[in-house]
């Protein structure tokens, strides 16, 4: 499994996960919710990596939502923020 993330702009980004299939994702990260999730301890695009590898063990690319804001993981996964403050 491979996981790219590159910034189409400085809120968004392009999530492309490589498994057995291909998916892309564009993904909107507020500076806002940066800043309330990791404190602007991790950059943006660790943040994606490592929530798309969080996802990732929880269900298959092909479910993730094609387009999303970052903050919309929280309500399908409560533990999420938690997890978050770990990285």
């Amino acid at each position: 499994m491979t996981v790219s993330v590159t910034a189409k702009g400085q809120d968004t980004f392009e999530v492309m996960v490589t498994t057995q299939s291909t998916t892309t994702h564009l993904v909107t990260v507020s500076d806002a919710i940066h800043t309330k999730l990791t404190n602007k301890k991790i950059s943006k695009e660790i943040l994606l990596e490592k929530s798309f590898e969080f996802l990732l063990a929880r269900e298959l690319n092909t479910s993730i939502l094609s387009q999303f804001k970052i903050e919309v993981v929280s309500q399908y996964f409560p533990n999420y923020v938690g997890a978050v403050g770990k990285w």
